[in-house]
């Protein structure tokens, strides 16, 4: 049975009802910014759920939605989640913390209001949707509540080392996954440790990564990955990019030496 169909139901004493089927909640990967990296499943779920739920910034359309501009021409399908804070105050940050939990069960209550009218809700999630993906903090607020199935994606990851024409792993290789967000000593300890590493949600710590990478020696193996399968993509050597800006939607490759036979 789909989700949000009707059906009659028989009561003990014979008599007839009709019992609407709560919608499903998809978390659907959107893949890295190509919109031809989207999988057949994705498409088919974008194609046919009645709310599309996309994050964004205010005054700003979100890069997952940006990503389903060849699909989506039904703006009464649109449901933006404005997200309170981005990068004005640190993630650390009590205001911060506080403001996101209440964004998250605000908008959990909401789409809750659409699954228990039997209407499907599809979250619209940059790369795969299980990946550092906003889409985690509503399925951990609803999933208890209403069935729900998750669309896997092409990650950013994928796609910048993909783009980049740069194998990550080879052999045994031990692959490590960093957000640029964590100090300075850590990313050190991290980088020591691995054979390869991404290195995730660059923007300003860039200067911060770069001399991560400077003192574990691997600045010379470093690949900078700017919008990576979007427009504006850009591809260069760490070492030889001249400055340190660096959007939210860019990351560092280090990739890794071994095994070849």
């Amino acid at each position: 049975m789909e989700a949000g169909e009707r059906i009659a139901l028989g009561g003990e004493d014979g008599s007839a009802f009709a019992a609407v089927a709560t919608g499903t909640l998809y978390g659907v990967g959107m893949g890295p910014g190509e919109p031809e990296y989207l999988t057949v499943r994705a498409m088919r779920v974008l194609e046919r759920a009645p709310v599309l739920v996309h994050f964004c910034k205010k005054g700003r359309r979100g890069n997952a939605r940006t990503i389903a501009d060849a699909i989506l021409r039904d703006p009464a399908r649109e449901f933006p989640l404005v997200y309170p804070y981005t990068t004005e105050l640190p993630p650390d940050h009590v205001e911060y913390v506080s403001a996101l939990a209440g964004f998250y069960d605000d908008a959990a209550g909401r789409l809750a209001d659409h699954l228990g009218a039997g209407r499907d809700v599809a979250i619209l999630s940059e790369g795969d949707p299980f990946f550092y993906g906003s889409f985690m903090h509503l399925w951990r607020r609803l999933k208890d509540r209403f069935p729900v199935e998750v669309v896997p994606g092409v990650t950013g990851m994928s796609g910048c080392w993909t783009r980049a024409g740069t194998p990550i792993t080879w052999g045994d290789d031990v692959l490590t996954v960093l957000p640029a967000t964590l100090p300075h000593p850590a990313l050190v300890e991290r980088l020591r440790g691995t054979d390869a590493a991404v290195i995730m949600k660059l923007g300003r710590h860039l200067p911060k990564v770069r001399a991560a990478l400077t003192e574990t020696g691997l600045l010379a193996r470093a690949v900078y990955v700017e919008r990576g399968t979007m427009a504006g993509e850009r591809v260069v050597a760490l070492a030889d990019k001249p400055d340190d800006d660096a959007p939210y939607f860019s990351m560092v490759l280090v990739p890794g030496e071994g095994r070849r036979p």
